[in-house]
């Protein structure tokens, strides 16, 4: 899964897909592997593995070039939303940060409400969770932006909005289910 998060007002592309046990994680491209273990309801502990190129110059051989994860790292985080910026309030160590999760759309972005957008727009859970509440019913008229489903995933509520103006079609999320990264939650006509 794709995401747009600003932290203290830089932002950055994070793709995140699950690896075995973790998770690869690319923040602006650069690779790293992450092991998360919760600690309480607000606290993850992370180990992350950084991702290196190893190069060695064999003369005989030529050179070879291998990657492998050989720098670990290990970071409590501490993550509370405030609920009423749409702000996370994010502490890494000693260190405190804010933070917004696909908190801005960038001009040019295909997926949040071009103008120029025919076809319907579907709703899809970003990563695995469960559906804590459905804001919108069946033939609602919704605006670009207007908050659609909230996903709680790793003990944080996820705010899904419409990507265009539209009115909602289908709606295939329930109050309670269990939902996988990708399950299609909304169709917004």
């Amino acid at each position: 899964m794709r995401y747009e998060v600003e932290i203290n007002g830089r932002t950055r592309q994070v793709t995140v897909n699950r690896a075995g046990d973790g998770f690869t994680v690319a923040v602006d491209g650069r690779p790293f592997h992450v092991d998360a273990a919760r600690v309480d309801e607000h606290t993850l502990s992370l180990v992350i593995g950084e991702e290196v190129r190893l190069k060695a110059d064999t003369p005989a051989a030529g050179t070879t070039v291998g990657s492998g994860f050989s720098r670990t790292r290990a970071y409590d985080v501490t993550i509370a939303a405030d609920a009423q910026s749409s702000r996370l309030a994010v502490r890494v160590g000693a260190t405190a940060l804010i933070a917004t999760l696909n908190g801005r759309s960038r001009p040019g972005r295909q997926d949040e409400g071009s103008h120029g957008e025919t076809g319907p727009q579907r709703v899809v859970a970003p990563m695995p969770g469960k559906i804590v509440r459905v804001l919108v019913h069946n033939g609602q008229a919704v605006v670009t932006r207007q908050p659609i489903v909230v996903v709680e995933a790793m003990k944080m509520e996820n705010e899904l909005r419409a990507g265009r103006d539209g009115t909602v079609a289908e709606i295939h999320a329930q109050e309670g289910q269990s939902v996988d990264a990708g399950a299609l939650l909304v169709i917004i006509q």
